[in-house]
């Protein structure tokens, strides 16, 4: 049972109870039955007035519910339309006031939602304004009379990111070219002329249009101003080059160069103008010392002519270079025929400096082959013979595989020029083929002069004789020196044929330090000193007299027409050298004897 059912029942038991009192009372008061009648008839009366005005208002109340209700539905269906949201959906089994209240509730969210909505539309609005005045660009297409719905607001927030990202962007790139264009103009010395140049340079870099069109202005004024910079470096560039050209062609003193330093490094208009003004300075000054200048070229051109392995052939061609004519019209055929050979180096510097390498590769191999024969690199100060060694087996590696690699970048070069490659007039391979016949050649040429000295000295010892010296070995203990030989006083006997024949082939037979003259280099009282002792040997001081005899058949001998000497030769004449030797010996024994008697 309701809480509301059980007043109600106490509220007629309470309204049985007052009418019980007031008939207690009626009666103790002695009220008669027809005006007891009229009084019960006018409590009814009043409370049935009562009861009627409270469900009147009650009636009021439900009504006033059902409008509101229906007023808010109304407003909620417009609302939602307008928000683009879902339909409101009362809960089942509310109360017409939970649900008046629900709606009421609803209502005034979607009110709010309503006007941020608006807010947030006439804001974006606003900075879409600024942004597209910064960037000259239209305005986001949107019904500003409508409600936008969240997500056309998501998407106007989303264009102006991208606004505001590539209003960042050109303001940066502004800076950066404004930046640019400023240094330009101070490296050309230059004042802003027009409106928009003005306009970048001077005015505020917030105030400056970020539109499409300014921004390609201004990439095109950057793309002059650097073009006209480029243009002024390179022409001072060339005034530098030609400067310090003359400069080493007229041999300026370094005083004078002094003055122009400042000059040497900056490109703007003032340095320009110095330079320039040197450059007309020096070039009248070539022309008054236009010999000593010709000259200077001259010696770069024979540069070039090394650097490019010009032929003699070659060379020849330009015949201004032999020309003593002196004039302006002969340094133009120089400075032309510089120009030109720097060009060409420059156009194949590979090449040439692979065949320069070869060539200081190959100078470097033949040095290395030259010490190979010297005796005294034995000496191995220092490991410098391992050293040699390695470095020379090296290049035997390397100056094959160099010569081939040079050989595909020529074959392939002269495919694509349609020329030979020459070094020195040759083709490089022929050249290379030459010089290793060369060094074969020379190779030879050593080695039979080394034979034709050794043969030499050995037909000179056969015919003066020869002394056994081992310089380098010390002399054992008790060994005699030449200058403390027991000196003998006896007659000295001239040695037969066959005992110089033994003495040459059969004994040993040692090379002098110093190829020995001729006995006769004596006359006159020249005295023979040796490299190793300084002194005359003791058999020659002592035969002295018996030798004198025989200079005439020597230095017939000496004098023979024989000038190439060979083992084969001396074995030849060999017997003819002992008859003369002996039939001098007795001629002069006929004329009288040998004196014998050495004297102390």
């Amino acid at each position: 049972m309701r809480k509301s059912e059980v007043h109600a029942s106490e509220s007629v038991a309470c309204l049985n109870r007052a009418l019980n009192h007031l008939k207690d009372i009626w009666e103790e008061i002695g009220i008669p039955e027809d005006q007891r009648l009229q009084r019960v008839d006018a409590v009814h009366m009043h409370v049935k007035n009562l009861l009627d005005m409270m469900i009147a208002e009650e009636e009021g109340l439900r009504k006033r519910l059902l409008d509101s209700i229906e007023t808010c539905q109304k407003d909620l269906d417009v609302l939602c339309k307008e928000l683009r949201l879902a339909s409101f959906q009362p809960e089942e089994g509310s109360t017409m006031l939970q649900l008046e209240k629900d709606m009421r509730t609803c209502l005034k969210a979607m009110i709010q939602e309503k006007t941020q909505r608006i807010k947030d539309l006439k804001e974006l609005r606003e900075q879409d304004k600024d942004l597209c005045d910064i960037l000259c660009s239209s305005l986001y297409a949107i019904d500003m009379d409508s409600i936008p719905s969240a997500q056309d607001l998501d998407g106007y927030r989303g264009h102006l990111d991208g606004l505001r990202a590539e209003r960042n962007r050109r303001h940066a790139e502004f800076v950066t070219i404004k930046t640019q264009i400023i240094s330009c103009m101070e490296d050309l010395e230059q004042e802003p002329d027009t409106s928009f140049e003005r306009d970048v340079v001077c005015e505020d870099e917030d105030a400056f249009c970020l539109s499409t069109d300014n921004i390609a202005a201004l990439q095109l004024l950057l793309s002059q101003l650097e073009s006209r910079r480029a243009e002024n470096e390179v022409l001072c560039g060339s005034y530098r080059a030609r400067i310090q050209e003359l400069w080493d062609r007229l041999q300026i003193p370094a005083e004078e160069r002094e003055g122009l330093q400042e000059h040497m490094t900056a490109s703007r208009k003032r340095n320009r103008e110095a330079l320039s003004t040197e450059v007309q300075r020096l070039e009248e000054l070539k022309i008054q010392n236009i010999q000593n200048f010709i000259q200077s070229i001259r010696e770069e051109i024979v540069q070039y002519w090394n650097m490019c392995f010009y032929s003699h052939q070659q060379r020849q061609a330009f015949t201004p270079y032999f020309s003593e004519d002196f004039s302006e019209e002969l340094l133009s055929l120089h400075e032309a025929e510089m120009e030109n050979l720097r060009k060409h180096h420059e156009a194949h510097k590979e090449l040439y400096t692979g065949v320069q390498q070869w060539e200081q590769n190959w100078t470097l191999y033949q040095a290395l082959e030259k010490k190979a024969t010297d005796p005294s690199r034995f000496n191995n100060r220092g490991g410098n013979l391992l050293k040699e060694e390695k470095q020379r087996a090296d290049l035997q590696k390397s100056l094959p595989k160099l010569e081939k690699s040079l050989k595909a970048e020529i074959d392939q070069w002269e495919q694509e020029q349609g020329r030979d490659f020459l070094v020195n007039g040759q083709k490089f391979l022929e050249y290379v083929q030459e010089q290793w016949e060369l060094y074969r050649e020379e190779r030879e040429r050593e080695k039979l002069e080394r034979q034709m000295k050794k043969s030499k000295q050995t037909e000179e010892d056969m015919l003066y004789g020869t002394i056994v010296r081992t310089p380098s070995k010390r002399r054992m203990a008790g060994t005699p020196t030449p200058g403390k030989t027991r000196k003998m006083n006896t007659t000295s006997t001239m040695s037969t044929p066959n005992t110089t024949l033994r003495s040459a082939y059969g004994g040993p037979v040692c090379q002098s330090p110093v190829l020995r003259p001729p006995l006769s280099a004596h006359k006159g009282g020249l005295v023979m000193r040796t490299p190793g002792r300084g002194r005359t040997p003791l058999g020659l001081e002592r035969n002295k007299e018996n030798i004198s005899h025989l200079t005439g058949s020597l230095r017939t001998m000496a004098a023979s027409p024989q000038k190439n000497y060979s083992i084969n030769s001396v074995a030849s004449t060999y017997s003819e050298f002992a008859r003369e030797l002996s039939s001098a010996s007795k001629s002069a024994h006929q004329k009288g004897s040998l004196n014998s008697t050495i004297t102390h």
